[in-house]
């Protein structure tokens, strides 16, 4: 431990990511004079929330009617009746609220002709239980939403008080002999110094690991640091099989384009100029669920109507949109199009293909964002996970079910409310309700004043060990060639569509790296200065371990549902699978599997009156 020297900081709360769920609550807690920590790799302007673009959903019916129990019914459909119903009903019911605080705060929406804030239409969403026309629910602000949204946020937490420490690397949480979270162990880029952060509670809100494939819109700081930090804390995570593509990224570059521009009347094309979508979803057409969209995608172009002289991507056509929509409600495409394809969408299509977007499974929480330890599975072999019957007299809330001192909010969380597939819109409004009930949550259990207990040494040690062991490893293969091979192995191994002889090979390539990482890694350069080759073999820790829990968990889960399809299991099989799966993986590399209920009914937050939506056939 001498050889680290460390600097101590001790706070009532720390959060730990800075992008929306962070700031939401570290804007939540802080109002509550509590003394908030808010840790980022990234400076917080910089956090991946400022790369969404469409908008942020909310019944508020500005311009059709809505009812939030329809948002609710819509958010169960599109996670193929996967999500927890409980925290399906309080995110949309506290939708509108959350847009009316964030207009409050000076989030600068786009307005229509009445002075209202705009709304759009979006995938996957309807009036009248899927029985109505379109639901123009995405709050928007022209296509650059969520810059907007992490502005306003950040200038809140500024206001509040909030320190940041910015550019400082989370290693491991600290989870004492009780299991009870005391803060976490970092690395500040800029120093080199190693940092030991106390707090009565912390809130991880770290983000997806979309890095874990070769092909995606998350940017490179999209890692997974926190469901790294809970594996290694001997965590499991939940849902991990179920990866979202979007189906409309920029071909050759995988920049997004955001659903927003088809909520605006772009139109998906093949090769022939057909739209294709009326044989895959005749009644949604471009406006069913991405999942949906992005296999429809992929069949057209295994049929050969593909575009392009290598007929392997397809079309989204906005040239019959008048020029004003364009300009006003989608700048941002129109310039990311011509920067990046030097296309320009008044004239001509954007060639776009199916990639990784979004990470539904995550670190698993309650509806107030705590973190869920057992949920009362048990753990089996690899490949064979446990069935375990919902028992009416456990509840989630009694605190043997939890980690004391421990949150998690985001991309990073699975609460769950996407289930097996995320609507679009609907991450924006995760960050905002589920930020603002973590930060109150952490901050109503935080005793105000109460001194931070000692840690011990041999928690220090190991967690110093398990640093310098990655820090001067004796291989000779650098961590950005392992991590290369990662993204390769699961983009073509757990991709859109998945059969079990692939998804074992998929398996036994991540042991492979497993052992490259283990026994053949090589650091050049020792410093702690911004050593970026210790930054790469670190986050490649936490995507290695991310992806190994995901494909095992693809393969064990034998049906379709959602974004993982099984082309040996094309059904959706709620008789054995209408469960949530919980994966942990140890340190050298072998998984844990275990199951959850679903649950699959709800209150209404007001009125106390039970609500639910029974499983059916999902269609659009």
């Amino acid at each position: 431990m001498s050889t680290y020297p460390l600097i101590h900081h001790h706070h009532d709360l720390l959060v730990v990511g800075a992008g929306g769920a962070g700031l939401r609550a570290s804007v939540a807690a802080s109002s509550k004079s509590l003394s908030v920590a808010c840790l980022s790799k990234a400076p917080p302007t910089r956090s991946h929330t400022v790369a969404a673009q469409g908008g942020i959903n909310a019944a508020l019916g500005n311009r059709v009617a809505d009812d939030w129990r329809w948002h609710m019914y819509d958010t169960i459909r599109g996670s193929d009746w996967l999500g927890d119903q409980d925290a399906i009903a309080l995110l949309c019911e506290r939708a509108p609220e959350a847009i009316v605080e964030l207009e409050s705060m000076g989030m600068p929406f786009t307005r229509d002709e009445n002075g209202h804030i705009y709304q759009r239409a979006y995938g996957g969403q309807s009036t009248d239980y899927g029985k109505g026309g379109p639901a123009y629910r995405a709050c928007a602000v022209a296509d650059r939403t969520g810059h907007s949204l992490l502005h306003t946020l950040y200038g809140q937490a500024l206001r509040q008080k909030v320190k940041f420490f910015v550019e400082y690397v989370a290693l491991d949480l600290l989870l004492d002999e009780e299991g009870i979270c005391r803060g976490l162990l970092a690395w500040r880029l800029e120093t080199g110094e190693l940092h030991l952060f106390q707090a009565h509670a912390t809130i991880i809100a770290t983000g997806g690991f979309g890095q874990a494939y070769a092909s995606t819109t998350a940017s490179t700081i999209c890692t997974g640091d926190g469901g790294g930090m809970a594996l290694r804390a001997g965590l499991a995570l939940q849902d991990m099989e179920f990866i979202q593509f979007h189906p409309t990224g920029l071909y050759g570059a995988g920049i997004l384009i955001t659903e927003g521009a088809r909520g605006e009347g772009a139109l998906l094309k093949n090769t022939l100029g057909e739209r294709f979508m009326e044989r895959y979803a005749p009644n949604s057409m471009e406006l069913a669920s991405r999942d949906v969209i992005s296999r429809a995608m992929m069949q057209e172009i295994m049929a050969g109507r593909g575009a392009g002289a290598k007929k392997d991507h397809l079309l989204l056509d906005l040239t019959h949109l008048e020029p004003n929509i364009i300009d006003s409600k989608l700048p941002q495409i129109a310039d990311i199009a011509r920067t990046f394809g030097r296309i320009d969408i008044h004239k001509k299509p954007i060639p776009v293909l199916p990639t990784v977007h979004y990470t539904m499974g995550g670190i698993p929480t309650n509806k107030y964002g705590e973190v869920i330890k057992s949920c009362g599975a048990r753990n089996t072999s690899a490949g064979s996970p446990s069935i375990v019957a919902p028992d009416p007299a456990q509840s989630l809330h009694d605190s043997q079910d939890l980690i004391p001192g421990l949150y998690a909010v985001g991309e990073a969380a699975c609460a769950s409310v996407h289930g097996a597939n995320r609507l679009g819109c609907n991450a924006l409004l995760e960050l905002v309700v589920f930020g603002k009930n973590a930060g109150e949550q952490a901050a109503g259990a935080i005793k105000h004043g109460a001194a931070h207990k000692s840690l011990s040494p041999e928690l220090l040690e190991q967690l110093l060990a398990r640093f310098d062991e990655l820090r001067r490893p004796r291989g000779g293969i650098r961590p950005n060639v392992i991590r290369k091979q990662l993204q390769q192995v699961m983009h073509s191994h757990a991709g859109i569509f998945r059969e079990r002889a692939l998804l074992e090979e998929g398996r036994k390539k991540l042991h492979e790296l497993w052992e490259l990482m283990r026994h053949d890694l090589h650091i050049a350069d020792r410093s702690l200065l911004w050593n970026n080759d210790l930054l790469d073999a670190l986050e490649t820790d936490n995507l290695l371990r991310q992806a190994t829990v995901a494909m095992a968990s693809a393969a064990a889960r034998t049906e379709s549902r959602g974004a993982h399809f099984r082309e040996d299991f094309p059904a959706r099989d709620d008789a054995h699978w209408l469960k949530h799966s919980l994966g942990s993986v140890d340190d050298e590399g072998n998984v844990r599997l275990a199951s959850r209920p679903v649950r699959l009914t709800a209150e209404e937050p007001q009125t106390g009156t039970a609500i639910s939506f029974a499983p059916e056939e999902r269609a659009y």
